[in-house]
């Protein structure tokens, strides 16, 4: 199926939203899932993992997260974060949802995905974005590998309709064991459905290889997890 990459959304705040697809081979009946960024765009980590994703037979939307404060295509390196900060402190919570209920959209209106099985998954920031959607959207599965802010989110958790599936490195400076603690008390209070994995020898950004805290141990356990979690909450 012919899809133009990048994508061009409508989102309902009257702005517009580029974002890359990766299809299976395959064309009728596949699940969807929206793939959210890290602070750096989508990059080539994350079209690598929207295309890792496509073979294993979703059909795969990554919306670009910064599209009221950047020109389309943005991406930062690793080693220059300061870039993204006017970026990555401009976005609120309404935006993200609006831009995740985009990307939703669009999967919906895609004959060749099965619009009842829908799923969201994200890194860093995108971790956030996913916890984000899983709460507006009626998605049936979510995964969020070490996102930051999760903790400032506690009031969402009872508002969540799916499954999710929550990684951590046990490394991680930039997100305090209290700060996993507060979220996954907040999701396990409000009596909804999760898996929370700490890969204790494990950095944050342990499954990107453009990053220096890259761990590829770690990175392939939790992406076999990660499939294992689609494939049975989605069927590929």
């Amino acid at each position: 199926m012919s899809t133009p990459n990048p994508l061009v959304l409508n989102v309902a705040d009257s702005t517009q939203m580029h974002a890359y697809v990766a299809q299976p081979q395959h064309t009728a009946g596949a699940p969807g899932i929206i793939l959210f960024q890290e602070a750096f765009g989508v990059n080539g980590h994350i079209r690598n993992v929207a295309d890792r994703l496509a073979a294993a037979g979703y059909v795969v939307v990554a919306p670009e997260l910064f599209h009221r404060t950047a020109e389309p295509g943005l991406e930062i390196p690793y080693d220059n974060f300061a870039a993204a900060m006017p970026h990555y402190g401009a976005i609120t919570p309404e935006g993200l949802a609006h831009d995740a209920q985009a990307a939703y959209d669009w999967l919906q209106a895609q004959p060749n995905v099965q619009n009842d099985k829908i799923a969201a998954i994200g890194f860093c920031l995108g971790g956030r974005v996913a916890f984000v959607a899983n709460a507006v959207l009626p998605l049936q599965a979510a995964v969020s590998y070490y996102g930051g802010g999760l903790h400032t989110l506690t009031d969402r958790a009872k508002d969540l309709h799916a499954p999710h599936l929550f990684f951590w490195g046990g490394l991680d400076q930039h997100i305090s064991k209290d700060n996993i603690h507060t979220i996954i008390d907040a999701v396990d209070a409000a009596g909804k459905p999760y898996i929370n994995t700490v890969i204790s020898y494990a950095d944050h950004g342990f499954h990107c290889d453009e990053r220096p805290s890259y761990n590829k141990d770690a990175a392939a356990e939790a992406w076999a997890l990660t499939l294992a979690f689609f494939k049975e909450k989605l069927g590929a």
